[in-house]
């Protein structure tokens, strides 16, 4: 008889189980470093440009001290990183591959959680009429329409939409005679979630203007890889 017969499937199996559960433990920490909403906020605002702790905290309606601690437990997981500007510490994301998970994450959820598109339509309120990133792009191209950034200034500076005018979502309502009254108006902001573009829309709506939404916004225009200009309001 074959000596092999005589092996058990013991002698077969390869890899230290203590080291294959460490391995696990240390992938883990990216879960960990998600399993929380305001870290994911975080990583939302952090998708549209470096900012210091400060303005983290402001613009995401938490203290310093705890901006600060959700932000060390993204970078323990690997999902920020810093540099130092004067005496300022800017945040910043670890890589493009970090936008690419954290929409993958909204995505997954939004398609496995019926709770989540609950909570998106009570967000945003009223369906906008939207058009998708192939229409604005040939829209644009043959100068059929006016594209509108709603951001704030220093996230349209960090990168925007080649060609995009800047009025920030709390100056438009006193800046609506900068734009064409007789033109096409799609307006964009963060993201599918953000509800910056849907106000525009409904507020240039009323007043007569032929205004639209992008279906989603710059996050997803990053990760779609299409153009994208630096700096200039």
């Amino acid at each position: 008889m074959h000596p092999l017969i005589h092996c058990s499937l013991e002698d077969y199996m390869v890899g230290d189980p203590a080291r294959k559960a460490s391995l696990f433990d240390q992938i883990a920490r990216v879960g960990k470093a998600l399993g929380h909403g305001k870290r994911l906020e975080l990583l939302d605002l952090l998708a549209q440009g470096e900012r210091s702790v400060e303005i983290l905290a402001q613009t995401a309606g938490l203290g310093v001290t705890s901006t600060s601690a959700h932000l060390q437990t993204l970078k323990q997981g690997g999902l920020v990183s810093t540099r130092r500007e004067g005496t300022r510490v800017l945040y910043r994301l670890a890589g493009d591959d970090v936008v690419d998970l954290y929409a993958r994450l909204r995505n997954v959820a939004a398609t496995h959680l019926a709770d989540v598109q609950v909570a998106v339509a009570a967000y945003l309120g009223e369906h906008t009429e939207e058009v998708t990133r192939e229409e604005l792009l040939e829209r644009a191209a043959s100068g059929q329409i006016t594209v509108l950034d709603v951001r704030p200034y220093e996230e349209f500076e960090a990168g925007h939409i080649p060609g995009a005018v800047c009025i920030p979502i709390d100056e438009l309502p006193d800046r609506l005679n900068e734009l064409p009254v007789d033109a096409e108006i799609v307006a964009y902001c963060r993201g599918a979630y953000c509800v910056f573009a849907p106000e525009a829309v409904r507020l240039l709506a009323g007043r007569g203007m032929n205004a639209k939404r992008l279906a989603d916004g710059m996050l997803e225009w990053q990760v779609a890889g299409l153009p994208m200009e630096s700096g200039g309001t």
